[in-house]
Parts: structure tokens; C-alpha cells; sequence
């Protein structure tokens, strides 16, 4: 076997096989992450087989010029498979110009029971039409070239990872080792994902809708000076009055025009950043303090209890509760409905 590929288990496993697309331009850890964690996994139980594949059953060569062997050809696979995973390519051009790439997602998606894909990966995913109207997930860089590139994928370019049905997808690169681990605390419950976590010595703490980014890190950084002064004044102190017309006179401009230009620079509302930031400072408060529910929704500006698990549930798809307790743990991803 060349390369790091590791030979699968002669007795094929069925629904608990997990197979791995890779293809030449393909990210390396976007493979060996899940490989890894699937592979640890069975140090602690699980039952997994996993195979990686490509579509001639050849070696390939990735993004870093490591070559890599494959467990053979996709023809070898059995009947049922359980995860079908589809890594990124940073030209995601060329892998979706691939026919036979793209031909081999299309049928094995059908014979799986989940398929994932991993950073640009979602790209391949889009071209076989599995993301047809469902919501999906990329690295933040792709999300605006994956959305124009295929309008039917409702695209958000914000959590770590979403799940959608039978559909999962992630962001760059190590989001690949959050999603995988959240598979497999999914199938074989969360003792197991952290046991693997633990031996990877990887965080257990990324539920699938946390950001990729801080939205007080925002990489798309305002020109406008009144955008830039409501943001920092936001940020500066999360649980301050934040009002639609308290922001328009810390920016100096009507509150339409505020608007108007947050949209333009940041991609959003004044009232969604308020929102965003503090969002991010209670989870801060629920992750690292042991004040109740109540004291973090006053100190993160959410005014009550209630409100801080309506948006929780909004945005996170989990309780804060449920987000503390999962501070350890890596599922927490929005299930959504195709449709």
C-alpha cells in the first residue's frame, strides 16, 4: 500500500463502512483528519471500516505533492455503505470539471446512508446535485463563490459545520475532525467521541453552529467610519443599549442609512452583529464561568433568561444549558430539513 492508506478489514461492515473520496489536488488533512478519528474511534469500540477511494482505485497526489495510496477501487465497496465523505480542493474548478469524480459521488451518494463533505468539497457535493436546496456549509473564503456557483444550495458560510437530513457539511479543513466526531458520537455516543478526542488531543468544545469566526474578528473589515464605530462600540460592551437609534447616533447617520451600509460592508444588520457579539459573549460566560442561565443572559446584554435560549436555539440549534454541558462534547450541529 503506498503512501499513509492503511488496508481495510477483509469482512465488509455494511452500514458502519465509511468511505473517503480522494482525488488528485486533494486537501491532505481533509482526508487524514477523518481517517483519524474514525480509525481512533475503534480503539474505543466503535466498528468502523474505513476506506479511502478514488475513482481509477490508484494513488493520488494532494495538495501538499504527498502521495497517498488507495484501498482500491470504488468497484470493491460493498452494497450499503453507512458515511460517504467527500474532501476539498483548493482549484474547486477542476475537481467539479471532474466527471469522474463527480460521477462516482452521484452513485455512491445513493447508497449511503449519510454523506458528509469537507471544505470545498461542498463544491462536488453541489455539482452532483446532492445540496439542492438544502442548507450547507464551506470554508467563510468559498461561501459567496458556492452560493453564485450554485444558487439551488442555500448556503452559510458561518458554522463549523451543518447538517441537513442525510446531509452534513463542513468548513476548512479542520472543521473535517468536529464533523466526523460529532458522526461518531452520533452512532456511538459521546464517551467514544471524547476518548478520541482525548487521543487526538483535539477540542471537544465546537458544536457544528458555533462561528468559524469571531463576529468581533470579522475578517471583512468596514471602510465606512460610521460602521467601524458602531462596531467597536458593540464589541467594547455587548450588554450595553443597543438600539436601532442609539447605534445610528454612535455612527452619525440616520438609522436607514446604518443600515444600508452594514449590509454593503458587513453582510448583515446592525441588529443581527448586536446579536452575533452577543451570542459569542455568552458562550464565553456559559464555557468558562458557573453563573446560572439567568446571570449570563443580563451580562451578555439579552436582557432575561428567556431570551437568551430563544436565540440560542435560533442560531446554535441548543439550549445554553445544553451548551455548557456540551462544552465536552461535539455534536450541538443544526438538523434541518431539506425543503
Amino acid at each position: 500500500m503506498d503512501g499513509i492508506a492503511r488496508r481495510a478489514s477483509p469482512a465488509s461492515r455494511g452500514g458502519r463502512t465509511v468511505v473517503i473520496v480522494a482525488f488528485d489536488g486533494v486537501q491532505l488533512l481533509d482526508v487524514t483528519g477523518p481517517v483519524e478519528v474514525f480509525t481512533t474511534a475503534n480503539h474505543y469500540g466503535a466498528d468502523y471500516d474505513v476506506r479511502v477511494v478514488s475513482p481509477a482505485g490508484d494513488t493520488v497526489t494532494t495538495s501538499s505533492g504527498l502521495v497517498i495510496g488507495a484501498d482500491g477501487a470504488p468497484g470493491t465497496l460493498p452494497p450499503r455503505l453507512g458515511t460517504l465523505l467527500v474532501p476539498g480542493r483548493r482549484d474547486w474548478r477542476s475537481a467539479v470539471a471532474d466527471t469522474d469524480l463527480v460521477g462516482l459521488v452521484t452513485r455512491l451518494s445513493v447508497r449511503a446512508k449519510r454523506v458528509a463533505s469537507v471544505c470545498a468539497g461542498a463544491f462536488v457535493l453541489a455539482e452532483a446535485g446532492i445540496l439542492d436546496g438544502r442548507h450547507a456549509a464551506t470554508h467563510w473564503e468559498l461561501a459567496a463563490q458556492l452560493a453564485t456557483a450554485y444558487p439551488q444550495v442555500r448556503v452559510d458560510g458561518n458554522p463549523v459545520f451543518v447538517r441537513d437530513g442525510h446531509v452534513a457539511t463542513s468548513a476548512g479543513i479542520t472543521a473535517g475532525i468536529d464533523l466526523s466526531l460529532s458522526l461518531v458520537e452520533e452512532d456511538w455516543g459521546a464517551e467514544v467521541a471524547r476518548n478520541v478526542a482525548r487521543q487526538l488531543v483535539v477540542f471537544m468544545a465546537r458544536p457544528g453552529g458555533q462561528a468559524q469566526f469571531s463576529a468581533r474578528l470579522a475578517p471583512r473589515q468596514p471602510r465606512h467610519p460610521a460602521v467601524r464605530r458602531v462596531m467597536d462600540r458593540v464589541t467594547a460592551d455587548p450588554a450595553g443599549c443597543h438600539t436601532r437609534a442609539t447605534l445610528a447616533a454612535s455612527g452619525g447617520v440616520s438609522a436607514r442609512h446604518l443600515e444600508r451600509l452594514f449590509r454593503t460592508e458587513v453582510g448583515i444588520t446592525p441588529g443581527r452583529y448586536v446579536e452575533a457579539v452577543r451570542v459569542e459573549a455568552a458562550q464565553a460566560l456559559l464555557a468558562d464561568g458557573t453563573g446560572t442561565v439567568e446571570e449570563v443572559a443580563r451580562q451578555a446584554g439579552f436582557g432575561s433568561s428567556e431570551s437568551l435560549r430563544r436565540v440560542f436555539q435560533q442560531t446554535l440549534g441548543v439550549s445554553p444549558t445544553v451548551y455548557r454541558a456540551r462544552f465536552r462534547s461535539t455534536v450541538g450541529a443544526p438538523r434541518l430539513s431539506a425543503g
